[in-house]
């Protein structure tokens, strides 16, 4: 029960505003602002026991305690290592953060892109913090965002060291440490230096704006991605490219046309200019060095210009590191285009072009809602499922293909973190299936009977994978798992819309998943005490049960609810609490994808007729069927929902021991489908 009433607290914060940028939640109830007033008003320098200058802050293999990398190791703070520390001089800058001792290029990657942005960069690095007298106490904090929320981390600044000079990030004059100090937070939100070690760029391009990030293979790109690109740019998404190396050698290397191997640049603009007679499409693409640029077509000072009509040539500039090629060449240049969108909360131009966000927490148990991937046919349908109902399509096509466009991410939780008891990333992905269609036509919560509509590019074992789509308008269910079946973990899915689109958990998820309004459905009918009695509870599931057009039931009875409620009462006091209704509710879901399996197969099969499924969990002899088919059945020998779902509640309690999987023991009762037909 705990919880669940964690998951909510949570929800309810995140709905008053706290876990927004502008109101992040303090990590580790660590307040910066109190902590600094409470240094500066004693006079001493603080000192953080979350995150201590210790081995364990350092790693757990190659660099844990007593490794020849660690041997030697001091901590200190950057008065001990220069005469005038400062925190950032002159903005930041991409000379700010050179590679030490760690293997988290992908990291310092995604710091640079913070310097080619002063808003992004606000939002990480807050301003107020220094070196100066009345500021410093030895005190600093950063703020990221970590599957679905803001959080603010506080840091003292006593940083690793090895003879004299630092272990990790640095910058290239040595007097700088705000980026050795992002580093270290950011260290300590995944739990130890060494859990940085390895990753993905895009994963610190998330956790530094909250947005979602894709990536491109420009030798497999889709056909519609110049347009993409445009819509990238219109919404304020941060875009990036590289060219591959094929060895070290090659990294950093300059082409004869001035471009960099192995280095990451900045996509800047897109356009299309009338060209002799037809459209040429144009890309801008910018080096962070802010010099050396491509010098082939479209350069700045190229003759292409000089046929391109005088109003249009005002975007080409000196040499700045920014430069203009034909998207032709940008495709036969590059290798990699990566394209991180960002929410409505970090764009502050009213002129960009926004998409709509939505975040769901979910998680996998082993034995409830682990299925794993399509290969275990037998418990896929276990898996968390999301409603997404795509009605709008796109403005601008694009390619004359109309649909709505969409970007689905799924991050696997706290990975980074587990590494130090030899957990890591899990093999995830997700599929995703039309169930109906907007306005009409029958729609089941059965993903064992539904056709596969779309998935993930693939399953992989990075921290998210993420993949765009752009469907017809129509009723889709996304499901995310795991490659293996059985593998506990806690993720977030995210999906990014061109157009508003509705969303919501369908009937197959544990209380502290459900949707806002139903919580407040049952806050309302249990009042105060939070208890359900009897009659509440057939209130509220009559209530839910009546939204549903796809089963048979006249509804729950009094005697029905108070059977459940026997069942669920733990603690004796003939009433639910939240997690005993939880855990109600969890089960009636499963009994409901149990049916509406039935009843597909039947529509599917015409005539009614008797099917007898192999039951995993328990089976019954022929004696006790016909007893449970007088017991619970109708005059015409059909068994309703509501007496379906008795009836399995007092089987399950009875075969408990035996921890089976009760999905599919009632499938050999007569039930009343939706036309009417018994069978």
């Amino acid at each position: 029960m705990a919880g669940v009433a964690s998951t909510l607290a949570k929800k309810r914060a995140l709905a008053a505003g706290f876990g927004t940028n502008a109101n992040a939640s303090k990590y580790l109830n660590q307040d910066f602002q109190s902590l600094r007033s409470e240094c500066l008003r004693k006079g001493s320098i603080f000192t953080d026991c979350t995150f201590p200058a210790a081995p364990e802050s350092l790693g757990f293999k190659e660099l844990g305690p007593n490794t020849s990398k660690t041997r030697g190791v001091q901590w200190k703070r950057p008065g001990e290592l220069v005469s005038n520390p400062e925190f950032i001089v002159g903005g930041a800058t991409r000379t700010d953060i050179c590679q030490g001792g760690l293997g988290d290029c992908w990291l310092l990657a995604a710091i640079a892109s913070l310097t080619l942005n002063e808003d992004v960069m606000a939002r990480v690095v807050p301003e107020g913090q220094g070196f100066g007298r009345g500021e410093y106490a030895g005190i600093f904090h950063f703020q990221f965002w970590q599957f679905g929320e803001w959080v603010d981390v506080v840091i003292d600044d006593r940083l690793p060291t090895k003879d004299g000079k630092l272990l990790f990030v640095h910058s290239a004059e040595g007097s700088e440490f705000w980026s050795a100090l992002l580093e270290k937070a950011y260290a300590k939100v995944n739990g130890c230096y060494e859990a940085l070690s390895g990753g993905s760029t895009t994963e610190g391009f998330e956790d530094f704006t909250g947005g979602i990030a894709e990536n491109y293979d420009l030798k497999k790109a889709p056909s519609d991605l110049f347009q993409i690109i445009r819509k990238a740019l219109a919404s304020g998404a941060l875009l990036g490219c590289s060219i591959d190396i094929t060895s070290q050698a090659d990294s950093e290397a300059v082409t004869y046309q001035k471009l960099v191997k192995g280095h990451a640049y900045s996509l800047t603009g897109a356009m299309e200019v009338n060209y002799r007679g037809r459209k040429e499409k144009l890309v801008r693409v910018r080096n962070p060095w802010g010099t050396v640029e491509w010098t082939g077509a479209w350069s700045d000072n190229s003759s292409e210009w000089n046929s391109v009509d005088f109003s249009e040539r005002d975007v080409v500039k000196a040499d700045d590191g920014e430069f203009w090629m034909s998207y032709t060449d940008f495709m036969k240049n590059y290798h990699r285009l990566e394209i991180c969108t960002l929410t409505p909360d970090t764009l502050t131009s009213d002129d960009t072009k926004q998409w709509s966000v939505t975040n769901y927490d979910g998680a996998w148990r082993k034995g409830s809602t682990a299925g794993g991937c399509r290969n275990n046919a037998h418990t896929f349908w276990m898996n968390p499922q999301f409603k997404i109902n795509l009605e709008e399509e796109d403005d601008d096509p694009g390619d004359n293909e109309v649909g709505c466009s969409f970007v689905v991410g799924l991050i696997q939780k706290n990975r980074r973190r587990m590494r130090k008891v030899g957990e890591d990333m899990h093999t995830i992905g997700f599929a995703i299936y039309e169930v109906g269609l907007v306005g009409g036509g029958h729609h089941y919560n059965n993903i064992l009977v539904l056709d596969l509509f779309a998935r993930s590019e693939t399953f992989v074992n990075l921290r998210e994978v993420s993949t765009r789509f752009k469907l017809p308008p129509g009723e889709y269910l996304i499901v995310p798992s795991t490659f293996e079946a059985d593998l506990n973990g806690d993720f977030c899915l995210r999906v990014f819309s061109e157009k508003q689109a509705q969303f919501h958990i369908p009937c197959d998820l544990s209380m502290s998943e459900v949707d806002a309004g139903f919580r407040g459905l049952f806050a309302k009918l249990a009042g105060k005490d939070m208890e359900i009695s009897a009659a509440e509870l057939q209130s509220i599931l009559n209530k839910i049960i009546a939204k549903r057009t796809d089963i048979k039931t006249d509804g729950f009875s009094l005697e029905t609810a108070r059977v459940m409620v026997n069942l669920m009462d733990d603690n004796g006091n003939g009433q639910l609490g939240l997690g005993e209704f939880a855990t109600l509710w969890k089960k009636i879901q499963k009994y409901l994808l149990v049916l509406l399996i039935f009843i597909k197969a039947v529509n599917h099969l015409g005539p009614p007729t008797v099917i007898f499924y192999p039951p995993p969990g328990f089976s019954l002899n022929n004696a006790i069927h016909q007893i449970l088919v007088v017991r619970y059945g109708e005059a015409d020998m059909t068994i309703d929902f509501d007496n379906f779902v008795a009836c399995i509640m007092r089987l399950e309690m009875m075969f408990s021991k035996y921890n089976g999987v009760l999905q599919t023991a009632a499938l050999c009762f007569p039930i009343k489908l939706r036309d009417g037909h018994g069978v």
